[in-house]
């Protein structure tokens, strides 16, 4: 009997021993569950992150295509622009040109 009693005192702190380490596995757990947040949330939030990032990334797409048809116009305007002032200049002719420039 006496041999049975210590296998069961063992017994007995072992499964104190058990029980402890699976309450601190638990808490550890909750603690990382806690902190990592609700796994489906977190693929749901990564989702809607990955759709922004797509979402933003067109929309820099387009506002540069639109930046290069701006810039593309401007150039377009001021070439215009320079054609009509030496149009204007031409008109005026050279009695009225600006002074100190050896004529007039």
């Amino acid at each position: 009997m006496q041999i049975l009693d210590i296998i069961m005192n063992e017994m007995d702190s072992a499964a104190i021993r058990l029980d402890a380490a699976l309450k601190r596995l638990e808490v550890a757990l909750e603690a990382h569950l806690t902190r990592a947040g609700d796994p489906a949330a977190l693929r749901a939030e990564i989702f809607a992150l990955a759709q922004d990032r797509s979402r933003l990334a067109q929309e820099l797409d387009e506002a540069l295509a639109r930046e290069q048809e701006l810039q593309a116009l401007a150039d377009e305007a001021s070439e215009a622009l320079s054609a009509a002032i030496l149009e204007v200049r031409a008109a005026l002719g050279p009695e009225d040109k600006e002074p100190g420039d050896g004529q007039g």
